[in-house]
């Protein structure tokens, strides 16, 4: 079912029109307003919530560059295969130069956790790899169009970038140049991702049926942000009830 802000005219709104109604779903829906971030950015997580963040979100990390190739594999135009290739790289790292993945890691052991343990997912949330793999999932069998759109909630990344480095240097031993590289690098390449993915949704989607869709694709990835939010504060804020399998902080064992 479709959920927009507004009726959209058959024709579509005007390009500037359909751009304000993408940014008002990062206004209105985006994660950095969960309270677990709040608590997070603000200082408040103990280190076990931290730890079950940091590993939790590499079931996403992990994700990116599995949904980039499918929407790879979508497109038989040379051109777009060339400029949405790096972000692949850009995540999986090349033999010259680490990635995202490998940047996450860095953080990952530098709040006391286990590398291999990490990357094995055995102690993510049931929640978060089914929101995960429905992303992936989505991109997979969604049109092009659609899963280009997904990607679009880069245009509101930067913002809690700067926060959570700022809140994590300001709050957090563990914090510092090296751990928080992970976010440093993405200020530089989620600006530069987004402005070419806009460009094309705001090319491509012409009509008012496309432009419905765009903005359910936005929607879908928004809730699944927020779904591994819900998750996390579940788990490890109220009521603190952590799945069987699922990583337990060394205070509550």
């Amino acid at each position: 079912m479709s959920v927009v802000y507004r009726d959209i005219p058959k024709e579509g709104l005007s390009r500037n029109e359909f751009e304000e109604e993408l940014h008002k779903i990062g206004e209105e829906r985006y994660h950095d307003k969960h309270p677990f971030h709040h608590m997070l950015h603000g200082g408040k997580c103990n280190k076990g919530q931290v730890q079950a963040w940091v590993l939790n979100r590499y079931c996403y990390q992990s994700a990116i560059p599995r949904k980039d190739a499918n929407i790879l594999a979508k497109t038989t135009d040379r051109e777009l295969r060339r400029e949405w290739r790096h972000r692949i790289e850009d995540h999986d790292g090349s033999e010259t130069a680490p990635g995202g993945i490998e940047r996450w890691m860095v953080l990952a052991e530098g709040v006391g956790l286990d590398r291999d343990y990490v990357m094995s997912t055995r102690g993510a949330l049931p929640a978060t790899r089914f929101a995960c793999e429905a992303y992936v999932n989505f991109t997979r069998n969604m049109p092009l169009l659609d899963a280009i759109a997904s990607s679009l909630t880069e245009l509101f990344a930067p913002k809690i970038h700067k926060e959570r480095i700022a809140g994590l240097l300001g709050n957090y031993d563990f914090a510092n140049e090296q751990t928080l590289s992970y976010f440093k690098k993405r200020l530089d390449q989620a600006p530069r991702d987004v402005k070419f993915g806009l460009e094309y949704v705001l090319r491509e989607a012409d009509n008012g049926e496309k432009q419905r869709r765009v903005m359910d694709a936005v929607f879908f990835k928004t809730d699944m942000l927020w779904a591994q939010l819900d998750a996390l504060y579940f788990a490890y804020v109220e009521p603190g009830f952590v799945p069987p399998g699922a990583f337990v902080p060394d205070d509550r064992k």
